[in-house]
């Protein structure tokens, strides 16, 4: 029981952490096939979430598909802009575009299939979501999906665009 007990503070400070870290730079490519620096995500000043996912993740899709039936309602009300992360490995890769095309999310889509990105932010499980501000510093994240929980994120998200 006290080693569960050191853990969870362990992940707390962590958590914290990198709560308060900027976003480093890899490079990812797109659906395209276009190269971005992680480093240089942005949505012109306005916060964004960024959500690590699988194709195969079923907390990731059911997360991903409660933020779309919403996502409209939050970019007319914040300006928020979401980009999801494909942690599907090389051979799975092919996967996801058909998911996203399936599912009609409008988000931007990056592909990490070597997890570079994911571990340089340290995200050990999927689904983990990122709120960014809009100079970006990252200002919560989260592992772990349940009914509901995405509304925590557009609070989170509220509270940024109220502090500008």
């Amino acid at each position: 029981m006290k080693a569960n007990k050191i853990l969870l503070l362990a992940l707390m400070l962590i958590a914290s952490m990198a709560a308060k870290a900027q976003i480093p730079s890899v490079q990812l490519k797109t659906l395209e096939g276009k190269t971005i620096n992680t480093a240089k995500l942005s949505n012109d000043g306005k916060p964004f979430i960024i959500s690590f996912f699988a194709t195969w993740c079923k907390p990731c899709n059911r997360e991903l598909s409660a933020i779309h039936e919403v996502y409209p309602d939050w970019q007319d009300e914040t300006g928020v802009k979401v980009i999801i992360v494909s942690i599907d490995q090389a051979q799975n890769i092919n996967k996801v575009k058909p998911l996203v095309d399936g599912n009609g999310w409008e988000y931007e889509v990056l592909l990490d299939p070597n997890s570079d990105f994911r571990r340089a932010l340290g995200v050990q499980t999927i689904p983990h979501v990122l709120v960014v501000d809009g100079k970006g510093k990252i200002v919560d994240s989260r592992s772990g999906y349940t009914d509901g929980s995405e509304e925590h994120l557009i609070e989170k998200v509220r509270e940024l665009v109220k502090k500008k």
